[in-house]
């Protein structure tokens, strides 16, 4: 009993520490919780109705931030140690705040989707609190954590001021090999612990535009990596796959039937059907139609999609002639919609579906071109080769200079777009490329085009690309960039045509409305 009685304490201790900390010291505390609160619903893919417990609330900083990403579509159950913790009203209403000193007694014979915590994990009883965690996930369900990471210079010599003040910081912090080690052993499996954000204290409101561009690239460059300000920890509880909502994230009846999927595919024989089958469970009533566009496959892909159309006549195969290239399939399979809005995207995007809404959120407000941005502050980008992240960022900086326009990253194969720019756009690059005019063209022809965060998370080591390659498919996005130059410079070059064009539609409007109008 004193045991646990001790054990509780000392979480109550952490919890006033970092709260103290965020209240104190971090002035941008309020943008840092929003981030990792979009992290955590990245990283999940935080659907309605799941549940989520978040250990050692405080003062409800991180709630706030929870409640916000999550929509209020999530059951949350908020947990103190501390017994006179002062939680806002305002997020207590919309919590179940439970203060206790039993975990994980109090909370027995209910089992959460996932778990959530700040600053928690102590040596001394971390591997207690994992158990204890384990213990209230249901099976299938994940746990992530942030944690202060022991090697960042900067807290280093926060800690080294503080002993010599003669207050030094309680906390017995641990590694990221320490933390991901003790989750294996606890029985979590698919567990990772990564370093992460570049953007702490000591730091001024002007440096922090400079470190959320620098951070992502920090975050992934060997070596300076493990300076990073936290470590990320995410696992899961066996068994690795929970039940995924079969529920419609339908919310926008203007989009009733609007929306035409394009999915190139290259050899894609085993992704292609769970594909499908979870855009339709989920998005089932934005459908107008699912073209797949079948680019020179030597495997089971063209049988897999032609069984697909049959059992539903929204989706269409599409079967490409060579030469094959994911330009010229993408160009192909814009050429076929007749959706009011057409969304492109790849067939390994299945993980990301949940994240498809904000792009309906960004139509809806009006935007003509909505792009998932994989570069976002919000974003989450684990294990992304970092001559990639280099090829990206370089790319995006320059495009931002010479064409004088504000954006982070368009060059991702996720755009959801009114009809009416894809049939304005010229696309002639028959590789990856495409993204690049995909996301450039809309921008030179003044259509308005917003950016949200979304995540992209690769736990095996074969998503990395040579050098050669690099340099190889890099060129045509150089060309691009050359090529939108000068058509917005000096109305020149491979897109001198380039032009706002309306679609079949709206001439039909037009021609209806001479026809009636008295001559």
């Amino acid at each position: 009993m004193q045991e646990d009685s001790s054990f509780h304490s000392a979480l109550a201790v952490r919890e006033q520490y970092r709260d103290a900390y965020w209240r104190k010291h971090d002035p941008i505390a309020e943008d840092r919780l929003l981030w990792r609160a979009q992290t955590f619903r990245h990283a999940v893919h935080l659907l309605p109705g799941q549940t989520v417990l978040e250990l050692g609330c405080g003062q409800g900083f991180f709630t706030r931030a929870l409640l916000r990403v999550s929509r209020g579509e999530n059951p949350i159950t908020v947990v103190t140690f501390q017994r006179c913790a002062q939680i806002p009203f305002d997020v207590e209403r919309e919590v179940e705040l439970l203060a206790v000193s039993d975990l994980p007694e109090s909370l027995s014979g209910r089992g959460f989707d996932y778990v959530v915590a700040m600053d928690l994990l102590d040596r001394s009883y971390a591997s207690k609190l994992l158990a204890m965690v384990h213990a209230l996930l249901a099976p299938g369900g994940e746990l992530v954590f942030y944690e202060s990471n022991p090697r960042n210079p900067i807290l280093q010599l926060r800690r080294i001021f503080l002993r010599m003040l003669g207050k030094p910081d309680p906390r017995h912090l641990l590694s990221r090999s320490q933390i991901h080690n003790l989750a294996s052993e606890i029985g979590f499996i698919s567990a990772y612990a990564i370093y992460n954000d570049f953007v702490f204290p000591p730091l001024t409101r002007r440096l922090i535009w400079l470190l959320r561009n620098l951070s992502i690239l920090l975050e992934n460059a060997p070596g300076v990596r493990t300076m990073a300000g936290s470590i990320f920890l995410h696992a899961q509880k066996p068994p690795g796959r929970k039940h995924a909502p079969r529920a419609p994230l339908f919310t926008h009846k203007s989009l009733r039937g609007a929306v035409s999927f394009v999915i190139p595919c290259h050899n894609e024989e085993m992704n292609i059907r769970p594909l499908v089958g979870r855009i339709l469970d989920l998005y089932r009533d934005y459908v107008h139609e699912i073209i797949l566009v079948n680019d020179g496959s030597n495997d089971g892909t063209a049988t897999v999609i032609e069984e697909i159309g049959k059992e539903d006549a929204r989706v269409k195969p599409l079967h490409r002639n060579p030469p094959s290239g994911v330009g010229r399939a993408i160009a192909q399979g814009f050429s076929q919609t007749n959706g009011r809005y057409v969304l492109s995207m790849d067939c390994d995007f299945q993980h990301l579906l949940p994240e498809f809404r904000d792009l309906f959120d960004g139509a809806v407000e009006g935007y003509d071109v909505v792009v998932g941005s994989r570069f976002s502050r919000h974003s989450v980008l684990l294990n992304y080769p970092f001559l990639k992240i280099v090829a990206n960022r370089g790319f995006h900086l320059l495009a931002r200079l010479v064409l004088r326009r504000n954006f982070r990253d368009l060059t991702n194969n996720l755009k959801l777009m009114r009809r009416e720019v894809v049939v304005s756009m010229q696309l002639r690059e028959p590789g990856f490329a495409v993204n690049a005019e995909t996301g450039l063209q809309p921008l030179i022809l003044g259509y308005r085009v917003k950016e949200v965060p979304i995540s992209w998370i690769n736990r095996s080591p074969g998503m990395g690309a040579s050098s050669f390659r690099l340099v190889r498919v890099g060129g045509g996005y150089w060309r691009v960039l050359l090529g939108i130059w000068l058509k917005q410079t000096c109305d020149a070059g491979a897109y001198v045509d380039l032009r706002r064009k309306p679609t079949r539609e709206q001439n039909d409007k037009k021609g209806a409305g001479a026809s009636s109008t008295p001559g």
